[in-house]
């Protein structure tokens, strides 16, 4: 027990202090060196304190716990990116939009494993990339190390996971750790998959069954929200649906009016007033999605209006195109309990952003500022342009494969989104340039898929900016 206490004592002091260290004034690689002994570190703090339950016969088996994916990966990227660069290798990492950003699983036995896969591909790789992607397919969610080595020979890969295979090590395959990669997949309740690559290299992946990951949104007994004296547009083709938010709407307080397409909502709030507005994405005439984008870029009396959208697609592309109309929250239907609902109202009516960081505001204010209120009006329109070009023809060169097209617009993307602030989106640019260049299909698709989406979001948010940019000068007028 001392023992434990001690080892506790010294890696909190160890994390303790690299947190109050500042980066500001440090080089780019000293920062780097920093973040991942600071993921190392917090690794080591939990295998201890794993550890020290296995010694002191204290395990209660596989521990679920709510992970932040994002957070996860980018620990991963800060410790694997300086191994890889100490080798000459790339290190890439891409995110499909449709992968969930918080799960639940056991983060030890992740770690784990997708430590002994990107070690294996590390040591094994003498030139090229290793990359870390993850996706969903067919239900289940895809976390694969893809490197350009030497792969795995035939009858090797045969044997790997064969009953009673206690690891063989030799230069083009890997040992021991695919075997405990394998025990740690089980505990996860998924399992390992290797492939050689047509390309040359080798894929080995990670695969979970989505059902299951997924946290629930909001914990048992929660408080609802008061709306007593609030007044509520629901816009809802379904009768039903209509019906039953209605119903979980009133117990809440609120008065409620209904809308049966999006085209009569609009009507009622450009007629009425109101304080929340519960929007069904797939409505006839006018989507919900363009319900909101009208709204928020109208300039009128329900511009700012609190937004909740109903949704029976909970795919990451989905919830990222409605965020950019300019909703607040998501609900997935159907709404079998009134707790999601009243959790995403919660979250709208804080004005809670669920999205991951866009651009530097600070940045975009400061490109800004030099033009004057008379050419941010410009310059807020050229930037929406660009980023239009760039978006249809990165749709035309994904869609056709067509690599020359995909890097000639990712390339007018780095620079966008770097005059911009939009250091996220310039990073994912620079990748796709990259996969493009290797020809790496698998790559292009992923990364692709994630660039567009941020690029879509990016223009709701210069557009956004710029109604308000028009607003100021009629003011002024």
């Amino acid at each position: 027990m001392l023992l434990g206490h001690d080892l506790r004592a010294a890696v909190s002091d160890i994390l303790g202090g690299l947190r109050l260290l500042s980066d500001a004034e440090l080089p780019p690689a000293t920062r780097l060196q920093l973040e991942r002994m600071r993921a190392a570190g917090e690794d080591m703090a939990r295998l201890i304190e794993e550890g020290l339950e296995i010694v002191t016969d204290q395990t209660v088996g596989p521990l679920r716990q709510t992970v932040q994916l994002t957070r996860l990966v980018y620990d991963i990227e800060m410790r694997w990116s300086g191994r890889a660069q100490e080798k000459g290798l790339r290190f890439h990492v891409a995110i499909a939009p449709d992968v969930p950003m918080v799960v639940r699983l056991d983060r030890i036995a992740l770690e784990r494993v997708l430590s002994n896969l990107l070690s294996n591909a590390v040591k094994y790789t003498d030139r090229g990339t290793v990359r870390l992607m993850l996706d969903i397919e067919a239900d289940r969610l895809r976390i694969a190390v893809l490197d350009d080595g030497p792969g795995f020979p035939e009858a090797l890969s045969k044997r790997l996971f064969a009953p009673g295979w206690r690891g063989e090590t030799s230069k083009a395959g890997n040992g021991l750790g695919l075997f405990i990669s394998r025990d740690m997949a089980q505990r996860l309740d998924g399992r390992i998959e290797i492939t050689n690559r047509a390309e040359g290299g080798a894929c080995v992946a990670l695969s979970l069954p989505v059902q299951g990951l997924l946290p629930p949104e909001v914990a048992p007994g929660q408080a609802l929200p008061d709306l007593g004296r609030m007044r509520v547009l629901v816009a809802e083709d379904s009768a039903l649906s209509q019906a039953v938010i209605s119903h979980m709407l009133s117990s809440m307080g609120a008065h409620c009016d209904t809308a049966t397409d999006g085209i009569a909502a609009l009507q009622l709030l450009e007629n009425g007033s109101y304080d929340l507005a519960v929007i069904d994405v797939e409505m006839p005439r006018l989507t919900g999605i363009e319900l909101v984008r009208t709204l928020r870029t109208s300039g009128g009396r329900h511009a700012q209006i609190p937004v909740v959208a109903c949704t029976a697609y909970v795919l990451r592309a989905n919830r990222d195109a409605i965020f950019a109309a300019g909703a607040d929250a998501i609900v997935s239907k159907p709404l079998a309990t009134i707790d999601p609902l009243a959790e995403a109202i919660a979250q709208a009516l804080d004005r809670t952003s669920k999205t991951l960081p866009l651009l530097d505001e600070d940045t975009f204010e400061a490109l800004l500022q030099i033009t004057g209120p008379e050419g941010r009006r410009m310059l807020l329109e050229r930037v929406i342009d660009d980023l239009h070009r760039v978006e249809r023809g990165l749709v035309a060169g994904l869609s056709e494969r067509n690599l020359k097209t995909i890097r000639a617009d990712a390339h007018v993307l780095i620079s966008v989104a770097g005059s911009v602030g939009a250091a996220p989106l310039r990073a994912l640019a620079e990748d796709l340039i990259d996969a493009a260049r290797d020809a790496d299909d698998a790559a292009i698709e992923l990364i692709g898929k994630t660039v567009l989406a941020q690029t879509d979001r990016l223009i709701a948010h210069a557009t956004q900016r710029l109604m308000h940019s028009v607003e100021d000068l009629q003011d002024d007028a």
